[in-house]
């Protein structure tokens, strides 16, 4: 295929540009044209982002059933759902927002189930969870003798991914020094393993997700804005449990179900006044903390054949 005649013309004015930037100005007209790129970026971004977004989101049909796995019926869920349809099958990158234990992992899964690359495998990594030193060889893999202890080569997450989705869950943990490197990967496509000259070109849809504010991070410089608008093309933003108390009843029956089946014990009903206080009370641990709170209930059950107000924890017994 022949290279693109106005996209050629495109990059010889960039080239000229910077070239004369750096004959006038020298460091200064670099410093320049980094904000100026900057903002640029920014720009396409937002227009992109209005290219997806654009139309109601608040009303409309919703394909329930490409969300299986998302338990909710609120105004906020359905919103996301219509959301996801817009632009699960794209590739630009989407960033989830949310609290700890909202569900951040799940939308991402459903946004892979749900596009082109639904056939190859979905690779997630916590950055959290992995130390800095540890973190570029996981995700870029490293050549046989590249440090201690590297005894064969390792492949790394990106070309696992390749063709496919990269989950980069809590990447507002990701140290500066990781930004710069993963920057230069979603700008030019290309790995280079630790300790390995070669160069490997990757096609990756990357969808992250963080439970911090990552624009009031850029603010403090703790976060990268060239980053920062490289990965939220589209924010996708869950809300906390208890902004879609409405949704609990769902979750407490989906919890109980399984719950349930995983103990091989009976299924049993929940009172009004348990349930009404379940959906009063603040939930700080999201999902994550009602679901515990269902398998602690069923464990202590007893002879029990209904969980009752009694039969939840103190702090939520408070709230009846």
């Amino acid at each position: 295929m022949k290279p693109d005649k106005s996209k050629n013309e495109l990059e010889a004015a960039v080239r000229s540009l910077i070239q004369t930037a750096m004959k006038d100005r020298g460091n200064d007209g670099l410093r320049e044209l980094e904000d100026l790129f900057t903002v640029l970026l920014k720009e396409v971004r937002n227009r992109e982002a209005s290219y997806y977004t654009s139309g109601d989101l608040d009303d409309g049909p919703v394909h329930r059933e490409r969300y299986r796995d998302i338990v909710g019926e609120s105004t906020a869920i359905l919103r996301i759902f219509r959301l996801l349809d817009r632009v699960a099958d794209s590739v630009v990158p989407v960033l989830i927002q949310g609290e700890s234990g909202t569900g951040k992992e799940l939308i991402a899964t459903a946004i892979h189930r749900n596009s082109s690359r639904r056939d190859q495998a979905f690779v997630a990594e916590n950055c959290a969870a992995i130390p800095e030193t540890l973190l570029e060889s996981e995700l870029f893999g490293y050549k046989r003798g590249a440090f201690t202890g590297a005894d064969k080569n390792k492949v790394g997450l990106f070309k696992v991914a390749d063709g496919s989705s990269l989950f980069l869950d809590e990447i507002g943990d990701m140290s500066l020094t990781m930004q710069k490197k993963l920057l230069r990967v979603l700008q030019d496509g290309e790995i280079r393993p630790v300790g390995s000259n070669e160069v490997f070109h990757v096609d990756v849809r990357i969808i992250s997700a963080s439970n911090k504010n990552l624009k009031e991070m850029v603010k403090r410089s703790d976060f990268r804005e060239d980053l920062y608008y490289r990965l939220n093309t589209i924010t996708v933003t869950i809300p906390p449990l208890r902004d879609r108390d409405e949704d609990i009843p769902l979750l407490v029956d989906f919890f109980v179900k399984r719950v349930a089946d995983e103990m091989k014990v009976d299924v049993v009903p929940i009172d009004a006044t348990a349930m009404k206080a379940l959906q009063r009370y603040k939930w700080p641990g999201n999902i994550r903390e009602l679901e515990n709170e269902i398998r602690r209930c069923l464990a202590l059950l007893g002879d029990e054949t209904i969980i009752e107000l009694a039969s939840l924890s103190e702090n939520i017994q408070a709230c009846a």
